[in-house]
């Protein structure tokens, strides 16, 4: 059925010069691709090594939110309304929320900054 030869008629045949060609070139393209994918490696390792290594960034020393150092205290007036009577309060970063009602009996949320002692924002709530 099939044809087994011999081994000495197995011995491989030179190829014609198109197809050694080709071989040649598909050869190099191999290890061109090899140097790339090599040096891409290397990179990698590289990048990860100089994470690893760098030397962590000093911190800054102690600094509040307002941007005040922890050991000078903050020496703020904050001029609220005439006859606002402060309910609750809150403090968020360099903000402090003020909620009450004024004189009047309006129900307000004022902010104040820090840092400026200014209201950043007055808001009036409206109750159903």
């Amino acid at each position: 059925m099939t044809n087994i030869q011999p081994e000495d008629d197995q011995d491989e045949k030179p190829l014609d010069p198109a197809m050694e060609r080709v071989r040649r070139k598909m050869i190099r393209l191999q290890i061109v691709s090899g140097i790339i994918m090599f040096v891409s490696l290397m990179a990698v390792f590289g990048a990860v090594v100089y994470k690893t290594m760098r030397a962590p960034a000093k911190e800054p020393t102690a600094v509040t939110s307002a941007g005040v150092p922890s050991d000078a205290p903050v020496n703020v007036t904050a001029t609220l309304p005439p006859g606002f009577v402060i309910q609750s309060s809150s403090l968020s970063g360099g903000q402090i929320m003020f909620f009450g009602a004024t004189a009047d009996g309006i129900m307000k949320s004022l902010v104040v900054d820090i840092k400026s002692g200014r209201i950043v924002a007055d808001v009036t709530i409206n109750g159903g």
